[in-house]
């Protein structure tokens, strides 16, 4: 009897522990208390907007004042619709191109695309916060622990100083957009061009 009680009670502590190891931690205040989840949403908002989030992530259509936002596409990458043309891969010694959505760019690493942030099955919409958190702070594509690194210009050398809090707060704030369906292309190689198919 002691022997079953004693595995019911390792097996229950067992279960707590395996439970709370799931379970995403709760954001808190500096005083610890728990933040709501409108008041997350609200500070990712406010990250994503003053980390320039929108500058890479956003199609631009250009208007009266410029480059301008398509807000019908916030935060949803290079359009896939949207071809490269031919690129002079001789100033690519000097220079960095940008394609005309701001949404793609060219230099020695070949060409890279926007990521699609937005919680659709194409963008970000089944990832998990770590997958998020792996992407955003450490640099890894896709946030999948043995991708490559992420390409410029994404800045994120700057974003591993977030704080656990900022991360959640951001992923947070995506959860809430519209999702747009839109596969980003590819990265393309240096060696890969100006080639055809």
């Amino acid at each position: 009897m002691k022997k079953l009680i004693a595995f019911a009670f390792c097996a229950a502590i067992a279960a707590a522990a395996f439970i709370s190891c799931n379970e995403s931690p709760v954001a808190t205040t500096s005083a610890g208390q728990p933040i709501s989840n409108d008041s997350l949403v609200k500070r990712g908002l406010y990250l994503v907007a003053i980390g320039g989030c929108n500058d890479c992530h956003t199609p631009k259509k250009f208007g009266p004042n410029g480059p301008e936002e398509d807000t019908s596409l916030l935060l949803s990458g290079h359009p896939s619709s949207v071809p490269i043309g031919p690129v002079d891969t001789a100033v690519l010694k000097n220079w960095m191109l940008f394609g005309g959505m701001l949404t793609s760019y060219v230099g020695p690493w070949g060409v890279s695309f926007s990521a699609n942030l937005t919680p659709d099955a194409t963008g970000i919409g089944s990832w998990s916060e770590e997958q998020f958190d792996r992407a955003l702070r450490h640099g890894r594509s896709k946030g999948l622990e043995n991708n490559r690194m992420l390409l410029p210009p994404m800045p994120w050398p700057g974003f591993s100083k977030l704080t656990d809090q900022d991360v959640k707060a951001i992923y947070s704030y995506l959860r809430t957009i519209k999702p747009v369906k839109n596969v980003v292309p590819a990265a393309i190689p240096p060696a890969m061009l100006n080639k055809k198919g």
